[in-house]
């Protein structure tokens, strides 16, 4: 058994792993995505079994502020700045070896292996200023899925032990990909343009249709793109043993909301409330409620108030389905709080105006005044359900 890190509710940081031979040879250089894919599979790995950890985006504004290079060895105060920067107070880090195969009779070509793979890795614990022993992974490059998946698990161990699966079912933290799908993948997140990371993604989904990763990646560019559609129909497919799932699901109901499936975009994020009941997702849930005409949409915005009395917005939409609903005074209350924080909302002062007169908004026909003030619902689109599981973490009995 591995000696153990202290196990809390620490948030970690997975860096890229480097390559040391990549100044020596352009084809050693064009391995980089070998350091990010296996940051990839631990990041995914510790998010999935509830450890707070940051995303890679998260991880390369931390590179950008320091100045440093991705993908290079960094000296171990570097690696303590930069936990630092992101503000992680685990930092998971390392190299690896790739040992190209030797040559093979003409006869033999495609029978063998590329080459091997030497993984090492460790843990800097910011907090008490000490490191893991180095833990080493080492096979063929075909097993590369293989060898990040058990690497994980030990990173896993090393910083919650209570949450690591037995070593026998390490396997099960990452399912077995085609390794050109892999690469497809990551040099997608790599690329620079949407146009490039189309491209790759595609390729990936095309070579393994079991690997969720890059039709997640898909429906997140064609969301951004406002291709809502489009963005639907590759969400639709991520697996709900994803890691990506809880968020390819509120990606998905925002699609379908603004595709006018309102049944559909409930179903979506209905999903993720049953296991993460964030205030967002709660009230994105009472927005495709309200628009089908749905009683539980004032509970629904209750709860999204309840678990965050600060925001305006969900101040605005429980007004807004309480004056719909007839409780005038329970939505001139919503509406005085929406312009106690926000005094310029105009269709907050309509909407006061309307509940202090007792007058309803009625179904009315297109150019009418009650047809303006119909679909008002206000959507929240950032979903981060990372401050949850740390909050719930800290609340748990720790770890002996």
């Amino acid at each position: 058994m591995l000696a153990g890190l202290p196990a809390h509710a620490d948030t970690a940081a997975v860096l890229p792993f480097s390559n040391p031979e990549a100044a020596l040879s352009a084809t050693q250089a064009n391995l980089d995505w070998i350091g990010e894919s296996i940051a990839e599979a631990v990041r995914d790995a510790l998010s999935s079994h509830n450890v707070v950890t940051l995303e890679r985006d998260d991880v390369k504004e931390g590179f950008r502020r320091l100045n440093l290079r991705e993908h290079t060895a960094l000296t171990d105060a570097s690696v303590l700045k930069l936990g630092e920067t992101i503000d992680a107070e685990q930092v998971i880090y390392g190299a690896f070896e790739f040992s190209p195969a030797p040559p093979t009779p003409a006869a033999t070509t495609g029978t063998g292996s590329r080459g091997s793979l030497k993984i090492t890795a460790r843990i800097l614990d910011r907090r008490h200023l000490r490191q893991s022993p180095e833990f080493v992974e080492t096979g063929a490059i075909e097993d590369l899925a293989t060898l990040e998946a058990h690497l994980a698990w030990r990173a896993l161990v090393l910083l919650a032990l209570k949450l690591a699966p037995p070593e026998s079912d390490f396997r099960t933290l990452r399912a077995p990909i085609r390794l050109d799908a892999e690469e497809n993948y990551i040099r997608g997140l790599m690329a620079s343009t949407p146009e490039q990371k189309e491209r790759y993604f595609a390729q990936s989904a095309r070579l393994d249709a079991h690997f969720s990763h890059p039709n997640f990646a898909l429906g997140r560019l064609h969301y951004d793109a406002k291709e809502y559609r489009q963005a639907a129909e590759w969400l639709g497919k991520v697996d709900s043993d994803s890691v990506h799932y809880r968020e390819a699901s509120f990606l998905l109901g925002l699609s379908l909301f603004r595709s006018g499936d309102y049944a559909g975009a409930e179903k979506a994020f209905q999903v993720i409330v049953e296991t993460v009941p964030l205030p967002e997702v709660y009230n994105n849930l009472g927005a495709a409620q309200s628009r089908r005409g749905a009683p539980q949409a004032v509970d629904s915005f209750r709860k999204a108030l309840d678990g965050d009395p600060n925001d305006p917005l969900y101040h605005f939409n429980l007004g807004y389905a309480l004056l719909r609903k007839g409780d005038f005074n329970g939505a001139v209350d919503r509406f005085r709080a929406v312009l106690d924080r926000q005094p310029e909302d105009q269709t907050a002062t309509t909407l006061l105006g309307r509940s202090l007169k007792k007058q309803t908004i009625k179904t009315g026909d297109a150019g009418t005044a009650d047809a303006r003030l119909q679909g008002l619902e206000r959507l929240k689109t950032n979903y981060d359900e990372r401050a949850y599981w740390q909050l719930k973490a800290m609340l748990e009995p720790a770890q002996p």
